[in-house]
């Protein structure tokens, strides 16, 4: 049941990152009701996801997506870094970031429905 509410929580998220992307691509300033609800939901994920292998469930899909979805994560808060000191946020980390997060997206899906 963790792992359906994360992967919903993960697409809204994403929904929001596509809008922050968006932006940055157009070389626009991120908005900023999207970056605030973007990172804490995917946060919100992660810890369910993170809830979910510490209870006991480590098939390898589901640590496998926990991991890539963390090393997201990582690109995640150095985009803010950049976001929130007002400096350029590099391009190719904004597409980079997405796509390390959609893979583990993906992941996790296909771990669900197996």
């Amino acid at each position: 049941m963790l792992v359906q509410i994360a992967i919903v929580v993960f697409i809204i998220a994403a929904i929001f990152g596509l809008i922050i992307l968006t932006a940055i691509l157009r070389n626009k300033e991120t908005p900023k009701p999207a970056v605030l609800i973007h990172g804490p939901l995917a946060a919100v994920g992660l810890v369910l996801l993170i809830v979910d292998v510490v209870k006991g469930h480590t098939e390898a899909l589901l640590v496998a997506s926990l991991i890539i979805f963390i090393l997201a994560a990582v690109g995640g808060f150095t985009l803010l870094a950049f976001d929130t000191l007002k400096k350029r946020i590099p391009k190719p980390l904004a597409i980079l970031h997405p796509l390390i997060a959609i893979c583990a997206l993906v992941i996790l899906i296909i771990y669900a429905v197996k």
